[in-house]
């Protein structure tokens, strides 16, 4: 018996099986490559992650937002333009509201609100100021 074309066959099938292999190699090593660039690109993403949340820490807070009354942002020019403390009378006279007890009431309890929302203080009874 002849076993020549039998160990042939099996040569062509273990060079082949060789290349697959020898295929599946590279493959891996340029998975392994592109696997070992994300996990980098991860770090450096949390890295990054870090950093920001670490210097929002001390960045200020922005303004708050002010209710939609077009008097606030009317009473604040009127803070940002007077350098001492004012009343809720003297705001209304600075908006040329009349003088009336409704509308010197209403301007405080705006001023109250700004206070609960941090942007003015009230140093006294009835007297505010922009907080600093």
């Amino acid at each position: 018996m002849n076993i020549q074309p039998l160990l042939e066959a099996l040569n062509i099938q273990e060079d082949a099986a060789r290349a697959l292999a020898d295929n599946f190699r590279t493959q891996i090593g340029k998975l392994q490559t592109r696997l070992r660039e994300a996990e980098t690109h991860l770090e450096h993403l949390a890295i990054t992650r870090k950093t920001v949340t670490g210097l929002t820490e001390l960045l200020p807070a922005g303004p708050p937002d002010l209710p939609e009354h077009p008097d606030y942002p009317r009473i604040l020019a009127v803070f940002n333009d007077t350098t001492g403390p004012l009343r809720a009378k003297d705001v209304c006279e600075s908006l040329d509201h009349e003088l009336l007890p409704k509308n010197i009431e209403g301007t405080r309890a705006k001023l109250k609100r700004l206070v609960k929302l941090g942007v003015l203080t009230e140093a006294d009874t009835g007297i505010f100021t922009r907080k600093q």
